[in-house]
């Protein structure tokens, strides 16, 4: 019976680093009859991965959106990165995304690299296929049951092998469909695949693997377990109503595999997500999405492209939604469909299509777009924390202005990235998710908003404060004709317990400082406390007013000020002033396979303490390791951290508490301190 055609769906790609990701969208697209022929990431003339920095890198920075059509169905395919620090660029495709294909190599020792996107799906409780591509490389097949159960550990629900290898020597030639029981060879030349005998060599081996396929469907569904114990077969439509059933569910992952630059195994994955894939209603039942009013769209994505403008990417979730229309208060300005760095205008979007929205300027990725005023409150993941920082300037003067403006765009690209104005540094922080990250946006703010930037490693914010006590009497005396000036103040000065801050009191008894000169002292005091003996902020002292004098004619609060700050140069000098550094809480979550390494490169690191680690709730075969790290030696941590886990360890990390640093390092501090404030 024919299937009738769906609404249109939205398929994301995800998987690793340099797992074809790319490859896979081309092929697909070549089998759907979408292009001609096929791009390929070494020319350059990819559809996905089509920015210059992408091309350039060689690697996916961004998500692409292609929209085709297959076998009279819609879809929009949804390219993401595979990088860990362009993560951020799979948040809005998950949110919009009925079903994920996650791509990844038959390499057991490469199946960890998954980890952290298999989780991710199997939190948000969103339907994937895993798609196992090269399987043309040497031992590909030999490999592919270790990395099955490899990629078990990590998935969180039951892997179902949907087709099982035919080889010719070390060459995969096809596969047999182990639902139907039909083999088939690869066909490069064409987009079917072409029917063959199942080769006597492999008939037990397709028996056994198709029972464990069955016994997986059945364990799905207690009636058709109930037949298959009692050796009566289950008829290919139960088989394929329970496998859909599981897959929309969440509850199984099918796996297949093929080979994307030789378009191997490209139609039975689009078949598969054809008769199989969730449409738009099921995926808003999973985002608790309830529409009131006539239409209702999601902002996923927010770009600013070249000679076009701001464009918001949407999924429409109701209604039409027309070019001209006026929603959440702004006229659209502009409809397209995207095909990659292609755009073919409009005149509407309906419901399960992704389209580009033109010049809606006050509209942000995560809003929910109606007929309303306003936006509409939809819930959007919250970006990850960032964990590098590069400090940025200008190159050419006067271009600070045309910065602002450039970061303002770059930040609302891509959430992931923060910007922050350091007072106390006068530097502006921009922070991202490692050093390929914060690369590529200063790359991209010369090619894209022509603002050539310097970038280095932010100042750390260390602290000053004291380990004695002492009484210092502060002068300020002068006679220059006319009213002269006089302040004096003796100030009882000692150290606080850490988090205290500063302390000022006021003991003066009998008038020897009049009451409306001590304000004007204990500004005095406050302002020297901005830059102390050590050149930094001070902290954690208390600072008693006890005794002074005045003057009835040249006294006055600018005098008792400058008496004031007298009065501290001199006396913090003789209170034993300390260098104190920030530390922070790092929680390292790591597979714990590798757990004794991130230990390790903590205590690698100056002054790095473990204070423990355990098991990470909900995510079975990771650990957290908690620990303390001065915040000076947190630059190369992230960059470590992936280079020991094939890059899926990450952290989170929030400020502590001050500590004293003193010897070598803290003289190497100081003076490059006074080296700086003098130049």
């Amino acid at each position: 019976m024919p299937k009738t055609p769906s609404a249109p769906r939205v398929a994301a790609i995800l998987g690793p680093f340099m797992s074809g990701k790319t490859s896979v969208l081309e092929a697909l697209l070549f089998s759907c009859g979408a292009i001609n022929r096929k791009g390929s990431i070494k020319e350059g003339n990819t559809i996905g991965d089509f920015s210059p920095e992408a091309r350039e890198r060689q690697m996916g920075i961004e998500a692409n959106v292609v929209s085709t059509n297959f076998m009279g169905e819609s879809w929009s395919i949804i390219d993401c990165p595979g990088s860990v620090e362009f993560q951020q660029e799979c948040a809005g495709p998950l949110v919009v995304a009925d079903a994920a294909i996650v791509v990844v190599e038959a390499d057991p020792s490469r199946a960890m690299m998954a980890a952290s996107t298999l989780r991710n799906l199997e939190a948000n409780k969103i339907p994937r296929v895993i798609f196992i591509n090269k399987m043309d490389a040497p031992d590909a097949s030999n490999n592919l049951a270790p990395t099955l159960d490899a990629l078990a550990a990590w998935s969180g629900k039951p892997l179902v092998q949907r087709m099982y290898p035919i080889t010719e020597g070390d060459a995969l030639k096809g596969y047999v469909d182990l639902t139907l029981e039909r083999a088939f060879h690869f066909n490069t030349s064409t987009h079917n695949d072409t029917l063959v005998e199942i080769p006597g060599a492999i008939k037990e081996d397709v028996i056994a693997k198709r029972q464990e396929m069955m016994e997986a469907v059945c364990g799905l569904d207690d009636a058709l377990m109930e037949k298959l114990l009692s050796d009566e077969i289950p008829s290919l439509e139960e088989i394929y109503a329970t496998l859909a059933k599981g897959f929309k569910a969440g509850e199984i992952v099918p796996v297949l595999f093929g080979t994307a630059e030789k378009n191997g195994g490209m139609m039975r994955l689009l078949k598969l997500l054809r008769h199989e894939a969730p449409e738009y209603a099921e995926t808003m039942k999973r985002n608790n999405l309830v529409p009131e009013g006539e239409l209702l769209a999601q902002v996923w994505k927010t770009v600013h492209a070249q000679h076009i403008g701001k464009q918001n990417y949407v999924r429409v979730w109701k209604g039409e939604l027309a070019d001209s229309s006026t929603l959440a208060g702004t006229r659209v300005s502009g409809l397209s469909k995207l095909f990659g760095a292609k755009q073919e205008k409009v005149a509407k979007g309906i419901p399960g299509e992704i389209v580009a929205l033109g010049r809606m300027d006050p509209i942000k990725t995560g809003d929910g777009l109606s007929l309303a005023s306003s936006v509409i409150p939809i819930p959007f993941p919250e970006p990850p924390q960032p964990v590098m920082p590069f400090s940025l300037k200008a190159a050419k003067s006067g271009e600070e202005v045309k910065l602002s403006t450039a970061l303002g765009k770059l930040l609302e690209e891509d959430l992931s990235y923060r910007m922050e104005q350091n007072l106390e540094t006068q530097e502006r922080v921009l922070w991202g998710m490692g050093e390929i990250h914060l690369k590529n946006a200063v790359n991209r703010l010369k090619s894209k908003y022509n603002v050539e930037v310097t970038s280095e490693r932010p100042l750390v914010p260390y602290r000053e404060t004291i380990k004695k006590n002492c009484e210092q009497q502060g002068k300020h005396k002068r006679q220059s004709g006319g009213h002269g000036q006089y302040g004096d103040v003796h100030f009882r000065i000692k150290p606080l317990p850490r988090g205290s801050g500063i302390e000022f009191i006021d003991s003066i008894v009998g008038g020897v400082v009049p009451r409306n000169y001590i304000p004007a002292a204990e500004d005095g005091m406050r302002d020297y406390c901005r830059q102390g003996p050590l050149g930094f902020p001070v902290v954690d002292i208390s600072v008693e007013l006890y005794f002074g004098s005045y003057h009835d004619v040249d006294s006055s609060d600018m005098a008792f000020k400058t008496a004031a700050r007298i009065a501290m140069q001199e006396g913090l000098l003789k209170c034993s002033p300390v260098l104190l550094e920030p530390i922070l809480k790092v929680r390292i979550s790591i597979p714990n396979e590798h757990t004794s390494k991130a230990q390790r490169l903590v205590t690698g690191h100056r002054a790095g303490q473990i204070l423990g680690f355990d098991a990470k709730p909900d995510w079975p075969g990771w650990d957290v390791v908690d620990a303390y790290l001065p915040q000076s030696e947190m630059n190369d941590l992230i960059i470590e951290i992936r280079s020991q886990t094939m890059g899926v360890g990450f952290f989170i990390w929030e400020f502590n508490h001050l500590q004293e640093l003193e010897g070598r390092e803290a003289e190497k501090i100081v003076e490059t301190r006074k080296k700086a404030l003098e130049g």
